[in-house]
């Protein structure tokens, strides 16, 4: 075993091979999952679920899992090496999730703990969601529906005129699956897209798609949206600064929905006041960054009390109810089949 020995490598150290036979493992579900999920672990598991819609505070969720086998993770879950000592008989960290920043995956490698993700379960609906935010801020949609509810239609007026997406030019950072995802959505809107991103994509996969490859600066100089689609890394962390938000030309909408912290959104909030970006729409804040410990407590008031040129969404990348019951069976699937090669469970 590489690096100093881990805390976690006590497990079963009293245990016989017969009496972890009769013993059925415990797993922690830290968030509600659809009943058939638990359903599916129960018929061999020991299953302690957060059947509540609420983030339980972190020493609850050590209190459940410090004899958990096995845990099933989401967003606001921070596994750090403090985490995995103070649960030594983690066999697996199983995420229902595609990006794992809030997951040490290092201290996992060094614990003999097992990590699985979501690689392809998100893809589809948050490509799609990312298309509804470009929609809602391109075309003020949330605008509109306000002055509608606050009595202020009195019938068609020249107002709220918006920018569309036919024809438009859409550059994409990150041309990882979601960026190839949003783009082949993109193309029946006659959008001109190009994608940024240090990985470029074979000639053909490009044709394929119907995207173009440009630099950084270019990209952001000559598109009218912006979408980010990258990971949170030390590479990624505000790559949408002041810098590069003064490279836009005016007028440009900028749409987030990789994680918070590649915005700099102190940075956005000052461009939309001064009315250099159009507008900006994020399903994903810097707050919620938890590998980050100078992380922002509150989404910035700039973006939060600016109701006209923002769309913020909380984190809804996903959220289709078939989407959600899929990642989570498919983590409870993955559960289940580390604990049989552990031989936690028959094969």
């Amino acid at each position: 075993m590489e690096g100093r020995a881990c805390d976690c490598h006590r497990r079963l150290v009293n245990r016989s091979p017969a009496l972890i036979k009769m013993m059925k493992p415990n797993v922690v579900i830290t968030h509600w999952v659809h009943d058939e999920v638990i359903q599916l672990l129960e018929l061999s598991c020991n299953v302690r679920p957060n059947r509540s819609l609420t983030t339980l505070p972190r020493y609850k969720i050590l209190a459940m899992a410090e004899d958990a086998d096995a845990i099933m993770v989401f967003m606001p879950d921070l596994i750090d090496t403090e985490f995995l000592d103070r649960c030594p008989r983690l066999k697996i960290v199983a995420a229902a999730l595609k990006g794992f920043d809030n997951i040490d995956a290092e201290a996992c490698r060094r614990c003999g703990v097992e990590l699985s993700i979501m690689p392809d379960l998100l893809t589809e609906p948050t490509a799609e969601f990312a298309v509804a935010l470009l929609l809602a801020v391109g075309r003020n949609i949330l605008t509109g529906d306000r002055m509608v509810r606050h009595g202020d239609f009195k019938g068609w007026r020249p107002v709220l005129y918006g920018s569309g997406l036919w024809g438009s030019q859409v550059g994409i950072v990150g041309m990882g699956a979601i960026g190839q995802a949003i783009a082949k959505r993109l193309s029946g809107f006659g959008c001109e897209i190009t994608y940024y991103d240090p990985q470029r994509l074979d000639p053909e996969r490009e044709q394929y798609i119907g995207v173009r490859p440009l630099p950084f600066a270019e990209l952001l100089q000559m598109s009218r949206f912006v979408v980010v689609a990258v990971p949170l890394t030390p590479e990624t962390l505000h790559i949408i600064d002041k810098r590069a938000l003064a490279m836009m030309t005016r007028g440009t909408y900028l749409v987030n929905i990789g994680r918070g912290s590649v915005v700099d959104e102190a940075a956005v909030a000052e461009s939309l006041k001064y009315g250099h970006l159009a507008g900006y729409a994020a399903d994903v804040f810097e707050f919620e960054d938890l590998a980050r410990n100078n992380r922002p407590k509150c989404i910035n008031p700039g973006l939060s009390g600016n109701e006209r040129q923002t769309v913020l969404t909380p984190h809804l990348g996903s959220a289709t109810d078939a989407a959600r019951r899929e990642i989570a069976m498919a983590a409870a699937e993955n559960i289940l089949e580390a604990l049989k090669k552990d031989k936690y469970l028959p094969a």
